[in-house]
């Protein structure tokens, strides 16, 4: 049997001083296996983008052990943990998070500067990723240039281009029209298809439909884990 690729234990996250301290996390066990498509759902405050942004290394929990791939992670450096997000992780986020006076191919480009490719190979590869997402020809536009589906194509080819192994996606269909949401979660989709391990955000169950997996938070825990068949079809619709 494959060995998880995230395996945390009593994964508990407090925010504020010890007398005050409001938990958020409350002692969460989840391991999460290559290739799979996993949802996790909840309310507002449930904990569900907290969980995220610690699997996602983005935060450290108050207490809980976490292995990355078989790595431990609890005790590395700020710069380790930056290197470790950068080669094995990719993020897609609701806001889209583009810096707004820059081409499209300059913001996928962005994730490969401390990389050791040369200019010219980077752009190669932020040119590809846009192509593979199918914003190729806007490649010279800025983010106002875009419709808000463009803008979200644009974050996941700048997600994939350092070919990571994880993609976060924190409510990456909230800002967007019916249509907008089902191409971009198509294109989430196919990469799970393809091999890429995803963690979706949402709330919302039409996008979970999406998932091979469903958890459930409610009040910092894990209350529902379940696997399912998938039963959105090649037009993206519920069958």
């Amino acid at each position: 049997m494959n060995k998880p690729i995230i395996k945390i234990s009593n994964i508990r996250k407090s925010y504020g001083q010890k007398d005050t301290a409001t938990e958020v996390l409350k002692g969460i066990d989840l391991e999460i296996y290559p290739g799979e498509f996993v949802a996790i759902m909840g309310s507002s405050g449930s904990g569900k983008s907290t969980l995220m942004h610690t699997l996602g290394l983005l935060d450290r929990p108050t207490v809980g052990s976490y292995e990355l791939d078989g790595e431990s992670v609890g005790k590395l450096s700020e710069d380790r943990l930056a290197s470790l997000r950068n080669s094995k992780l990719g993020f897609v986020f609701q806001a889209y998070n583009l810096l707004a006076k820059t081409s499209a191919l300059d913001n996928v480009a962005l994730p490969l500067v401390y990389s050791s490719f040369s200019n010219r190979e980077r752009m190669e590869k932020a040119k590809a990723a846009l192509q593979a997402v199918g914003v190729g020809h806007r490649l010279k536009n800025a983010p106002s240039q875009l419709s808000g589906g463009e803008q979200q194509r644009v974050a996941i080819a700048r997600a994939l281009v350092n070919d990571p192994q994880i993609i976060f996606a924190d409510e990456p269909t909230g800002n967007l029209d019916t249509k907008s949401s089902i191409e971009v979660m198509e294109i989430i989709k196919n990469l799970n298809d393809k091999g890429k391990t995803v963690i979706l955000v949402t709330h919302e169950d039409e996008i979970s439909e999406y998932a091979k997996r469903v958890i459930v938070i409610r009040d910092g825990e894990i209350i529902s884990d379940k696997v399912k068949e998938n039963n959105i079809n090649n037009n993206g619709l519920a069958s």
